[in-house]
C-alpha cells in the first residue's frame, strides 16, 4: 500500500485552527496538488482582524459555507475581508444554494443539511437538557458512531446533498474563482468528505486521503480537550466521553462514505460522473487548475 504523505499546511488562522491547504500532496501519476488554491477549514464566524489580514494575503476569492441555516443563525455568518458582518447577517439565506455576499471575497452558501439529519440540533438539545439518561440514549452503546456513519452514508446517497458537494467541486474547477476556501462548522465531516472527493478526483492515493481527513484530530486536539473539560466542569454532561465519537474524525466514518460509493457505482470515476454529475470537461478543468507537473 502507498505510504501516506504529510503536507497539509496550516493557514495560520487564530480562530479557525483546522484551516489548511490541500496543496502539496502527490498524485499517483507523479503530479502535485497546487498550493494556495484549494483550502479547507472550520467556520470563519470568529475570525480576528489578524485572520482577515491572513485571508487577504492568501488572496482568497471565494468561500463556500457548507453549514446549515440553523448553524449560521446561531453561531453567526463568516467574517471575511471587505464584508460588513451586518450585510452578511442580513442575507436572506435558505437551506438551498445562495450567494450570501459579493465583494472582495465571494461568499457562497451550499448547506449540507436536511431536517432528517440535523445532528447539530439533536446534540444541542440533548446537551442543553443536561439529562444524563437522554444523552446516553442518544450517544451511548455506540449511538454516537451510528449517528456519524449514517450521516457519512447520507452524504453519498442523497441526491440533493450530492449536488452541494458537486457544486463545490465545480467552483474549484474555475480558475477565476480560486483560491477558494470551503468549510463547515468544525472542518471535519462535510469539509472532510469534500476534501476526500477533491483529492480522490485529482488522483491522490486513498491512504493520503485518510491522512488528510484524520489530521483534523491533531489540529483540533487542544480545542477538543477544552470542550470535553467544559462539558464536565459545567455539569453539561455526566459522561463527556460520550461526545468523543461526534467531535473526532474516525476512519470508520470515511469508510462509510466510500462504502456507499462502492454500493452505488462501479468505481469512483463513475461516482464523479454519474453520482455528482461532473462531466469530463469539469474534471479536466479541476485537474488543470489544482495540479502542477
Amino acid at each position: 500500500m502507498t505510504e501516506p504523505q504529510t503536507p497539509a499546511r496550516s493557514l495560520g488562522l487564530q480562530a479557525a485552527v483546522n484551516a489548511r491547504d490541500l496543496g502539496g500532496y502527490r498524485t499517483t501519476d507523479g503530479r502535485t496538488v497546487r498550493t494556495g488554491v484549494a483550502l479547507r477549514g472550520d467556520a470563519l464566524n470568529r475570525l480576528t482582524d489578524a485572520d482577515l489580514d491572513t485571508l487577504t494575503a492568501l488572496g482568497v476569492r471565494q468561500v463556500v459555507d457548507l453549514r446549515g441555516l440553523n448553524e449560521v443563525e446561531e453561531n453567526g455568518s463568516d467574517r471575511l475581508p471587505g464584508l460588513d458582518p451586518a450585510d452578511a447577517d442580513r442575507a436572506e439565506l435558505t437551506d438551498g444554494r445562495a450567494i450570501a455576499a459579493e465583494g472582495p471575497v465571494r461568499l457562497v452558501h451550499l448547506p449540507v443539511y436536511s431536517p432528517d439529519h440535523d445532528i447539530y440540533v439533536s446534540l444541542r438539545d440533548v446537551l442543553a437538557g443536561q439529562d444524563a439518561a437522554a444523552q446516553h440514549a442518544l450517544l451511548g452503546d455506540g449511538g454516537g458512531e451510528r449517528i456519524m456513519t449514517e450521516m457519512y452514508r447520507w452524504f453519498v446517497t442523497d441526491e440533493v446533498i450530492r449536488g452541494r458537494f458537486a457544486e463545490t467541486v465545480r467552483l474549484l474547477a474555475d480558475p477565476d474563482g480560486t483560491p477558494l476556501l470551503f468549510h463547515c462548522t468544525a472542518g471535519k465531516d462535510r469539509t472532510g468528505w469534500t476534501a476526500a472527493i477533491v483529492l480522490t478526483a485529482l488522483g491522490v492515493d486513498r491512504a493520503t486521503v485518510y491522512e488528510d481527513y484524520l489530521l483534523t484530530n491533531e489540529r483540533s486536539a487542544a480545542l477538543i480537550e477544552r470542550i470535553m473539560d467544559a462539558f464536565g466542569t459545567r455539569g453539561v454532561m455526566k459522561d463527556p466521553s460520550l461526545m468523543l465519537p461526534v467531535i473526532r474524525a474516525e476512519s470508520v466514518y470515511l469508510d462509510a462514505a466510500f462504502a456507499a460509493v462502492a454500493d452505488g457505482w462501479p468505481d469512483f470515476e463513475d461516482f464523479l460522473a454519474d453520482g455528482l454529475g461532473l462531466d469530463a470537461g469539469t474534471l479536466a478543468a479541476l485537474r488543470k487548475n489544482l495540479l502542477v507537473d
